[in-house]
C-alpha cells in the first residue's frame, strides 16, 4: 500500500490513471469518512485524468500519533500540499476537491497555494462562519463529536449517511477522530470564507436537494465565487457522490470537459 511519511504522520494515497496530458485530480474525503468513499468515482474520473485520494490525519489507513497539537488545518493544507509536490511533476497544477469536510480543506488549499490550483469541484460544503458567535455554535457540534468518539468509539457512525457509516478506520478506538473533531473539524478564523470572492479559477459546487444543512452555503458560495457553477442533484443527501453517481460523476465530468480540463486533449481553463 502506498504510502508518504510526513513528520510523525504516514499518510495513506492512491493514485488512479495514467494520463499526463491532463491537470491531476485531488479529492479530499469528509470528516471520519475515508477515501474509500470516492470509490464510484475511480473509473470515470481516472478515465482522462490522474486520480489522488487520500486519507487525511486520523482517518482511515492514515496514521498519526495521539497528540491533539498535529490535527489541525494547517497540517492538512500542508499534508496536502506534501502530497501534490511529491507526487507530481514539479510544473503541474491541480484540479482540487473535496466533500464537506474535504472541501473546506479544499478553499483553504486554495488561500494557501493559489498558484497551484487549476480548478476548484466544491461538494457539499460550506465554507466556514464570519460570525465568531456562529464559529463557536459550529465549534460546540465539533467538540461533541470528539467526546461521542472517546465515548462510543466508531459505533458513533452507525446509522449516519453512508460515507461515514460504510468506511472502516485502522484506530477503531475512534480517538484519532476524536483529535480530528477537535483540530480539523473546529473553525478558528473566517479566512476560508473571506476568501471566496478572490478565488479566480474555474469552480463547481455540487449539493444533493436534501443536504438542507449546506443548502444555504452552496447558494452562498454561488453569489461569490466569480464564475462558478452549481449543480443540485435531486434526491441526493449529503453524500452526493454516492447517492446519486451517475449524476454525480455527469456532473464533474461535464464541468472538466468545458474548461478543457479533460477529455481527450487538455486546453486551457475558460472562465
Amino acid at each position: 500500500m502506498p504510502f508518504l511519511q510526513h513528520g510523525p504522520v504516514n499518510l495513506y494515497y492512491e493514485i488512479h490513471g495514467s494520463n499526463t496530458t491532463n491537470p491531476p485530480v485531488i479529492l479530499s474525503h469528509g470528516f471520519s469518512s475515508t477515501s474509500a468513499m470516492w470509490q464510484p468515482q475511480i473509473s470515470t474520473l481516472s478515465a482522462h485524468n490522474r486520480l489522488m485520494i487520500w486519507d487525511m490525519r486520523g482517518h482511515g489507513r492514515t496514521t498519526c500519533p495521539l497528540d491533539q497539537s498535529l490535527y489541525n488545518e494547517a497540517y492538512t493544507i500542508s499534508d496536502m500540499h506534501l502530497l501534490l509536490t511529491t507526487l507530481f511533476p514539479s510544473d503541474s497544477k491541480f484540479i482540487v476537491g473535496g466533500l464537506s469536510l474535504g472541501g473546506y480543506m479544499s478553499l483553504a488549499f486554495y488561500n494557501a497555494y493559489p498558484d497551484l490550483v487549476r480548478a476548484l469541484l466544491i461538494i457539499s460544503t460550506g465554507p466556514g462562519f464570519k460570525s465568531p458567535k456562529a464559529r463557536e455554535q459550529w465549534n460546540q457540534t465539533a467538540y461533541a463529536q470528539a467526546d461521542r468518539f472517546e465515548k462510543e468509539g466508531l459505533k458513533s457512525l452507525q446509522n449516519l449517511s453512508p460515507e461515514r457509516s460504510s468506511v472502516t478506520h485502522e484506530d477503531t478506538s475512534g480517538k484519532s477522530l476524536a483529535l480530528a473533531a477537535r483540530g480539523m473539524l473546529s473553525q478558528h478564523t473566517p479566512g476560508v470564507i473571506e476568501g471566496l470572492c478572490g478565488i479566480k479559477v474555474p469552480s463547481l459546487i455540487v449539493l444533493g436537494s436534501e443536504d438542507k444543512p449546506f443548502i444555504g452555503a452552496g447558494a452562498y458560495m454561488e453569489k461569490k465565487i466569480r464564475g462558478t457553477r452549481k449543480v443540485v442533484l435531486k434526491g441526493a443527501g449529503h453524500a452526493s457522490n454516492i447517492d446519486d453517481v451517475e449524476g454525480f460523476n455527469r456532473a464533474v465530468v461535464g464541468f472538466l470537459q468545458e474548461q478543457g480540463l479533460s477529455g481527450s486533449g487538455g486546453g486551457r481553463p475558460k472562465l
